[in-house]
Order: C-alpha cells, then structure tokens, then sequence
C-alpha cells in the first residue's frame, strides 16, 4: 500500500501546493510537510502528520468506519471493506464460491424485476432493497476474489488443459 504522504503528493501536485495551501486557508509549508514522510520518532523528520494519517487513527481509536464512508461518499462511492480470510477457509471449494456469486447476483437482478414488473418504476423503498442486495453482493464478489487471490481454490495440481 502507498504510504499517505505520497497519497497526498500526488493528488495536490494536480493543482499545486500554494493553491491547496489557499483554498484550505493554512501555509505553503505545511501543506509541503504533509507530503513528506512523518516519522513520529524521529525529531529531525520534515514531514508532518497529515490528514490521512489522522483519519487512520480516528479509525483505529473507534472501530467505527463512519468517517471513511463518509468520505468515500464525498468523492462518488461507497466503503466495502476488504473480507477477513480465515486460514480455515483454505479448504473452500471453488464450484461453492462460485454459486454463491451468482446467487447473490441473481438475488439483485431479482429484485430489481421484482420493483419494475408493478409499474414500470423503483419506489424509494424498493431502491433500499435494491442496495441491500448489491452491497450483499460486492461482498461475496469480493470475498471471492480475495480467496482466488491468496490462492485459496488451489487444490495443489497443475490446471487442466
């Protein structure tokens, strides 16, 4: 993972430090600090603790990923944390995961026929039950794809061809 002050670099690098530094009404420098590692040990370090970091600790402190969903809301999306893989799970059949995905992806698509078959449209309610469904459904999808990843279908012989 990029450590947050080249996070941070990159992205105002696109407008510049002075025009960050204005917009958020704070200096030059330290908008240049954020956007170099901060060691907290380390008293000669340039860098500063930054609002990423701050973030990070706010998540740590209170278990409660509010403010990261909040966030990604701000820039256009949803939070779907990563799902935890248990070391038992090594086991998990391939043919098993994969019906669970489509399941899931035929729950939504169900749904979403289900609110347009009555009149043509998706009522407030029916959309919250559309969105229960797709979040359900990002995180099998994903949880699937962490599995392929750590080489979780492995069964050990060379695939067939």
């Amino acid at each position: 993972m990029q450590p947050s002050h080249e996070v941070l670099k990159e992205a105002i690098e696109k407008v510049g430090v002075k025009a960050v530094a204005t917009e958020l009404k704070l200096s030059a420098a330290l908008v240049y600090k954020w956007c170099q590692p901060w060691e907290p040990d380390d008293p000669d370090a340039g860098g500063a603790r930054n609002p990423l970091d701050r973030l990070a600790e706010i998540l740590r402190i209170t278990q409660d990923p509010g403010p990261v969903n909040w966030l990604c809301h701000q820039a256009g999306g949803f939070f779907t944390p990563n799902p935890p893989i248990d070391a038992r799970d090594l086991g998990t059949e391939l043919l098993k995961s994969t019906q669970q995905l489509v399941k899931e992806f035929s729950d939504m698509l169900e749904e979403v026929s289900r609110a347009v078959a009555n009149d043509g449209a998706i009522e407030p309610a029916e959309a919250v039950r559309i969105r229960r469904d797709w979040e359900t459904l990002k995180r099998v999808a994903e949880t699937f794809v962490v599995r392929a990843e750590a080489g979780m279908f492995d069964n050990g012989e060379p695939p067939r061809r």
